[in-house]
């Protein structure tokens, strides 16, 4: 079974990441969530996409184990160019992109949520970019999204503190466009794709041509920026302690303060 299902139904294509039990944004998911957007890009039914989780979690995060499994900075570097691109192609769609955001949306998960041009969260979700409890930094343009979402000083706090926020407080900052009942984004989303793909074709497309404009030319240098530090980082002893205080789920003992 692919590890991104899709289904289509009333010109609405759902892509369901199914990779449990967290949902993390492995190497393989990254890859069929890929694949998957080739079949809904050049899908005329299609005129609205709706991202969302299986089981428990939207997404928790990147897959730390495989990750941390081989590899020096270059090929980090890489990896984070790679993530960096995929989510760019999501959010330049010219067929808008919604996020059912239930139970967690963490790290990558995040950060793939942020591509979306819309995000519905569930109450009871935590949202947040914890990497720097690993000794790491955001890597998929998390560093550039999130403080074009919520403001700088926002996103400095979440992520030097690791904490995530609630739904509401996702809301309060920006970064949820509306928050639904537990057990109702996904809901919630199809109902608001269901009233885009009313609209014209023609004049959606012309509407996400303009919004490309709204990022700045210094976003594209940022997030060179967070690739190169990215690879960086993934290979100091910090990284190394904290990825191993992870799988053995205790607190790292960092060495450079």
């Amino acid at each position: 079974m692919s590890a991104v299902q899709l289904s289509i139904k009333d010109r609405i294509a759902i892509l369901t990441l199914n990779r449990p039990p967290a949902n993390a944004l492995s190497s393989e998911v990254l890859e069929a969530l890929s694949a998957r957007l080739d079949e809904v890009e050049g899908d005329e039914r299609v005129k609205a996409v709706v991202i969302h989780g299986d089981g428990r979690f939207f997404s928790a995060g990147a897959d730390i184990k495989e990750f941390a499994e081989s590899g020096d900075s270059a090929d980090f570097s890489a990896l984070a160019k790679k993530g960096q691109a995929l989510f760019n192609r999501i959010e330049s769609m010219k067929k808008p992109v919604i996020a059912a955001i239930h139970g967690a949306a963490l790290g990558g998960g995040l950060e793939l949520a942020m591509a979306c041009h819309i995000r519905i969260v569930e109450e009871g979700a935590k949202l947040g970019l914890p990497e720097l409890q690993l000794g790491l930094i955001p890597g998929f343009a998390g560093t550039q999204r999130l403080p074009r979402i919520v403001g700088v000083a926002r996103a400095a706090e979440m992520m030097l503190t690791s904490e995530p926020i609630s739904a509401q407080e996702a809301y309060q900052f920006g970064l949820a466009n509306r928050v639904a009942a537990e057990g109702r984004a996904l809901e919630e989303a199809l109902n608001l794709a269901a009233k885009i793909v009313e609209k014209s074709a023609v004049s959606v497309r012309a509407l996400f041509e303009c919004l490309a404009y709204a990022r700045s030319s210094a976003y594209e240098a940022g997030m060179a920026k967070e690739a190169e530090n990215f690879g960086k980082v993934f290979r100091s002893r910090d990284a190394e302690e904290g990825i191993r205080a992870f799988i053995e789920k205790r607190k790292p003992n960092f060495l450079d303060h």
